[in-house]
């Protein structure tokens, strides 16, 4: 017989034996502690009684598939089989599909136990435990062994059916990942290196191996790292065995922080699907796919239906979700590139909800390209599947430099005092005690700001904890116990706006989880709110709450781990042991440094020592600046680019250039430009086009902007980026030295991240090998040892030699 394949109880009934609508209206959901107190609970009611075994781990065989889980518990007197749930509210806020489920694992569990120990009949039971009232509801029903035998082996041939095919479909991709070439006639300049880099990560023998790899524009980053990844699908077939030695990757997942990644790895996967097809055996291609590539977009760009709540009773696309879900899952296989337009396009033909169907394709895909998100985050859906399915990741990092700011977002968690108002005028009885609570908890901090209305603290107050505790707990109660079908779904997105109780409610999960995490890598911070037109009664004394991630280091590293093999890659990951040690990469990731492929003489570097863009030098710097800019501009006109610090100091500089020199054309970046609105600026930028963009350094025009050729011949970069002075920052320094080591605080709060929004400003003028351009550097700091030794290898500036000390 052939090698068993494997499956857990729980991954056989979720494929099976699921029904019915889509629903995920709101109900507040036990946490995990509280869940696995609750088995405790019942399990020991149980065990008082004696006869009761608990955690039974059991397996049965169905051809060749074989079916393992742990039981909850087993009564031997009463001859019962029970699986314990924990919810908090109504037991009608347990939805009809997730009860199907509850059954199905029930009846499996049912028949395991009965193969095993020769029982002709037994119990269920459904032990729905309430986590806030500790009371138990069982569902009883007694079935034979010849009954759930044969409902055991409906669930089995349903999976067998579809795991056959899975496999084929793994051999096939094996097979062609083996034959896979490169799809260009040859590598340019580093990319060989770096795809080599990427393959010797991806074949290490043990996982959470990490690769960080610098790497500059134009060399085609995106298709260096894919391939390799891809090359480490392939199986090695034994002589003796249909199935190879699975020792590739399962999974490849490309993540992004913005649009254009994810344009730039669709079109590179394109590529290499298109050479698969090529190379495929026939044999293969009848019965499999060669790569099955899914493009996971956000929610609020696939919803079809935006003013209607995730549940069957409001949105048609949820109505019989998962009656529907097996015919277009098959049908998808038969179209193996799962962009937004095919899946949306998939989704409609069968009545389905888009980016749900996108989650569950999720499941089977063989390369996921999605945000950083979905594997970073707390709740990280694609990190979640992983851990579960166990699988073999690949993990590929677009523009890594942006995973900093992005994690200390995802973990940073903000309560803001005028939402508690906007909630408290919702709520009554027992929530509105506990909310009148927080206010006076949250007054009493609000006295011990300072003149600047900031205060950080190293931990967050007990006794703010405990309000929010009894605040959480309050507005669960009061949620599970109204109208379900009031509420809007669990994603929190499209509840009405008008719900402030409930948007405060989920303000409070996230800032009570990372209260549970909190440590050196993060800070407590109170910061007086500026006044608006929602500051009503609260006035000047309104605040905001904030647990504030400055190291995002401890919640990453278990990403990184879990991963067989992590590739972080950009133009700008200098120095490694900045990311290295803010993203919790391991002590032994490999840093690789692609050389540019450009020489010093395509890019003339200058340092305008004249001028000084210091806070308190602002206005002196402005009629200098301008004079350079336009003895450039009349040396050699065509278009360029000029990147300052701030809106306001742009303002000032277009005024002065207007003033100045008003036959120079310019154009400038508006604050909240929309896409229309920076297509309409980009645009000015024609060939042979002449005139002076004006934009802020670490904007939409910094970075992922190409401008070959001769639409942009030059930069001014008149400032060095260095993030704004002021007490968060201050506060986020002291913490960095903390848990970082002392004296890395001003470094990497300050100067690294200020460098690194100048080197990709400055990226954008030399985009290929073929061009030419100036880059003007208007600070004197910029002639300092140590920022000069930050700027890239190839550049030569002012004709000298580079400081020593690269770090």
């Amino acid at each position: 017989m052939k090698p068993a394949l494997s499956v857990a109880v729980r991954a056989l009934c979720e494929f099976t034996a699921r029904s019915g609508d889509l629903d995920l209206r709101f109900t507040p959901a036990p946490s995990a502690l509280e869940g696995m107190e609750g088995h405790a609970v019942v399990q020991k009611r149980r065990e008082k009684a004696g006869g009761y075994e608990v955690e039974l781990a059991l397996s049965g065989r169905f051809q060749e598939l074989q079916v393992r889980g742990r039981a909850d518990g087993f009564d031997g007197v009463r001859q019962q089989l029970e699986e314990i749930k924990t919810y908090r509210g109504r037991l009608d806020g347990v939805r009809p599909h997730h009860r199907a489920l509850h059954w199905a694992q029930a009846r499996v569990y049912g028949h395991l136990l009965c193969q095993e120990r020769g029982l002709e009949r037994i119990k269920l039971a459904l032990v729905y435990f309430q986590i806030g009232s500790a009371e138990e509801t069982v569902l009883v029903e007694e079935c034979s062994a010849t009954e759930l035998q044969a409902f055991f082996e409906s669930l089995c041939a349903r999976y067998l059916d579809w795991a056959r095919s899975e496999a084929a479909h793994r051999r096939a991709r094996g097979v062609a990942m083996a034959q896979l070439k490169f799809p260009m006639p040859a590598f340019r300049a580093g990319q060989r290196e770096l795809a080599v880099a990427v393959y010797r990560t991806a074949h290490a023998g043990e996982g959470g191996r990490c690769l960080m790899a610098q790497a500059p524009t134009g060399i085609g980053k995106t298709l260096a790292t894919i391939f390799p990844m891809l090359k480490s699908m392939a199986t090695t077939m034994g002589k003796d065995s249909s199935e190879g030695d699975g020792v590739g990757l399962d999974k490849l997942f490309f993540l992004t922080a913005k649009g254009t990644g994810h344009g730039l790895a669709l079109h590179a996967l394109g590529q290499l699907q298109q050479a698969l097809w090529q190379r495929v055996p026939a044999s293969v291609a009848a019965t499999a796919v060669p790569l099955r590539v899914l493009d996971m977009q956000a929610r609020d760009k696939t919803c079809e239906h935006p003013d209607k709540a995730c549940h069957g009773e409001s949105c048609p696309l949820a109505r019989g979700f998962f009656d529907r879900l097996p015919e277009a899952r098959q049908q998808a296989l038969q179209q193996p590139f799962w962009d937004a337009p095919a899946v949306r396009t998939l989704a409609l033909q069968h009545g389905l909800c888009p980016y749900y169907l996108s989650q569950e394709l999720a499941r089977w895909a063989d390369v996921v390209v999605a945000d950083y998100h979905y594997y970073y985050d707390s709740a990280a859906m694609l990190y979640a599947l992983a851990s579960q399915q166990e699988w073999r990741v690949g993990v590929l990092v677009d523009e890594a430099h942006n995973l900093l700011d992005r994690a200390r977002s995802m973990y940073t968690a903000a309560l803001s005092q005028f939402d508690l108002a906007a909630a408290r005028q919702q709520a009554s009885g027992t929530v509105k005690k506990a909310l009148d609570a927080l206010q006076r908890q949250w007054q009493s901090l609000n006295k011990a700001l300072d003149q600047a209305g900031y205060q950080s603290q190293e931990r967050v107050p007990a006794a703010l904890l405990r309000v929010v505790q009894r605040a959480v707990c309050a507005i669960a109660d009061q949620l599970a116990d109204q109208d379900i079908a009031s509420h809007a779904a669990i994603t929190g997105q499209n509840r009405p706006a008008a719900d402030a109780l409930l948007g405060f409610y989920w303000a409070l999960l996230h800032f009570q989880a990372l209260a549970d995490q909190f440590g050196r890598h993060a800070l407590f911070d109170i910061q007086r709110t500026a006044p608006s037109h929602r500051a009503g009664r609260l006035g000047a004394a309104a605040s905001t709450l904030c647990i504030r991630n400055v190291v995002p280091a401890p919640h990453l590293a278990a990403r990184h781990s879990a991963a067989h093999a992590t590739v972080l890659f950009s133009g700008t990951l200098s120095p490694p042991g900045f990311y290295r040690d803010l993203l919790g990469l391991p002590a032994k990731t490999a840093w690789l440094d692609v050389p540019a492929p450009f020489s010093p003489q395509q890019l003339q570097v200058h340092i305008a020592r004249h001028i000084s863009t210091r806070w308190r030098d602002r206005e002196a710097s402005l009629e200098p600046m301008a004079d350079l800019i336009a003895q450039h501009y009349a040396r050699q006109p065509g278009n360029y680019l000029c990147f300052v610090s701030s809106f306001e100091y742009l303002q000032q500089v277009a005024a002065t250039m207007a003033r100045r020199h008003p036959q120079l054309p310019c154009w400038q970046q508006q604050r909240g430009m929309d896409e229309a609105g920076r297509a309409e600026f980009l645009a000015r930028f024609v060939e042979e086009g002449q005139g002076l963009g004006l934009a802020v350094l670490g904007g939409a025009f910094s970075e992922g902007v190409d401008l070959p050729g001769s639409r942009l011949i030059g930069a001014f970069v008149a400032t060095l980026g260095l993030p704004q002075l002021n007490p968060v920052n201050e506060a986020m320094q002291r913490a960095t030295d903390q848990a970082v080591g002392k004296g890395t605080g001003y470094d990497y709060t300050y100067l690294y991240p200020g460098l690194r929004k100048v080197v990709q400003a400055a990226g954008r003028v030399i985009r290929s090998e073929h061009d030419r351009g100036v880059l003007v550097l208007m600070d004197d700091r910029f002639a300092r040892a140590e920022v000069r030794a930050l700027l890239p290898a190839w550049w030569q500036i002012e004709g000298g030699s580079r400081a020593p000390g690269r770090a």
